[in-house]
């Protein structure tokens, strides 16, 4: 748009700013910077609230004040929360005028993750709200409304399978989940009793039976999710989803295995690789992950902090590194006449190192030598405090999923209520 005045004038909630034009073709703030690309007055319109030809004036309906501390983002490149003013209103400013959080300092991104993670659930309320009314509104007007309800019953299967709380029938298939992830790690736990050979053979049938079903089940349920899911591409790399294929996949090689092998029970027992498959459908477990809060919470916790979890096993690997070379030497290499045999190398003594740190103390190893014994005592105090440097990053980080997760699943559980009422 071609302005016929070298000035422009941001009104915002009544305060007004005066710019010149090459000012505003370069300004830090999207939404300000638009207006000098704008044809006409209908676009202008499109990016603030009302305009004013004559003055070249461009009224912006919004929070003065908390345009003045964005204001002073632009001039010093430091972006803070306005005082006495809710966090969330303020970042609604900002993404209006084109900031994102990573703007913000970090103490007050932190406040800001405290603030979305307690509020999620109202967000999401009425993003879902206004989602379903959009989608109503868009049924009535466009005459392919059987395409869309193919598409409504492709989603509402897709939460059934993902979201173990969205429904009634949702809830009824992973109890029904649960239940079988419980048997096959019965039958797990129990091949390895040594009386389990013997009760096989009387009701190998029985066994055979529930195995196929177990395994049926955990099949049909991972097709049909693949089936309904959004992008086909992502649901293989999910982290759960190739857990389920790792665990499904050992029983039909053990089938195929079987069907080249025969029946010949030494050549299977001989088989080291048959049996690291079979011991692979421990991974089930992670299955509860889906129906369990506190194993999503933990998952969540260690995908957000691995930064924090890497710095700690670097602090680890730097102290095993330094302490089993002392123990060795202190042990081992100073008096070859009562040398410590157990600590005849490095890599030997990193064992003692790492039972040390972690104050587990097997009682395998310990040092015999006055100098050995100091070391070891300051080995088991900086383990402690090594180890408890990241905790409490990763201790907030926790809390603040399993705040999110709650409430989540709270607002799965009203939307199931309803359901059940209605």
């Amino acid at each position: 748009m071609k302005f016929e005045k070298n000035i422009c004038i941001l009104n915002v909630g009544g305060t007004k700013y005066a710019f010149t034009r090459e000012v505003i073709k370069d300004f830090p703030l999207r939404r300000v910077s638009r207006l000098h690309n704008c044809s006409s007055e209908k676009e202008v319109l499109e990016v603030c609230d009302d305009y004013d030809q004559e003055r070249n004036e461009f009224f912006f309906d919004r929070h003065s004040e908390a345009f003045v501390f964005i204001m002073l983002y632009v001039r010093s490149g430091k972006l803070r929360f306005v005082p006495q003013m809710c966090e969330l209103s303020f970042y609604n400013e900002m993404i209006y005028w084109g900031l994102e959080s990573s703007h913000l300092e970090f103490c007050c991104q932190r406040r800001l993750d405290d603030r979305m993670s307690d509020t999620y659930t109202y967000f999401s309320d009425e993003d879902i709200k206004a989602e379903d009314d959009s989608r109503g509104e868009e049924d009535q007007d466009n005459p392919s409304s059987t395409e869309r309800s193919n598409a409504g019953w492709l989603e509402r299967m897709r939460r059934t399978f993902e979201e173990p709380a969205s429904s009634v029938a949702a809830q009824v298939l992973a109890s029904v989940s649960v239940i079988f992830v419980i048997i096959s790690m019965v039958l797990l736990c129990a091949s390895t009793l040594p009386d389990w050979d013997t009760a096989k053979n009387n009701t190998v049938e029985e066994h055979r039976i529930i195995e196929a079903v177990c395994i049926g089940w955990f099949t049909a349920e991972c097709i049909v999710r693949f089936i309904v899911s959004r992008d086909k591409c992502e649901f293989v790399r999910r982290p759960l989803n190739i857990i389920d294929l790792l665990a499904i996949t050992p029983y039909y090689v053990s089938v195929a295995m079987t069907a080249l092998t025969g029946e010949n029970p030494q050549l299977q027992r001989a088989g080291v690789t048959l049996r690291v498959l079979r011991m692979m459908r421990i991974f089930w477990l992670i299955k509860l992950a889906r129906h369990f809060l506190g194993l999503q919470t933990l998952g969540l916790t260690l995908r957000r902090c691995y930064r924090e979890m890497v710095m700690l096993l670097v602090f680890v690997c730097v102290a095993m590194a330094i302490f089993s070379a002392l123990a060795q030497l202190l042990e081992h290499g100073l008096d070859l006449e009562t040398s410590n045999e157990d600590y005849a190398s490095i890599p030997a003594a990193c064992w003692w190192v790492i039972i040390s740190m972690t104050t587990v103390g097997y009682g395998d190893m310990y040092p015999i030598t006055m100098p050995g014994r100091v070391l070891g005592g300051v080995c088991v105090v900086s383990g402690i405090v090594l180890l408890a440097l990241p905790i409490t990053f990763i201790y907030h980080s926790f809390v603040q999923c399993y705040h999110e997760l709650k409430f989540r699943s709270a607002r799965c559980v009203r939307s199931l209520s309803a359901e059940f009422l209605n």
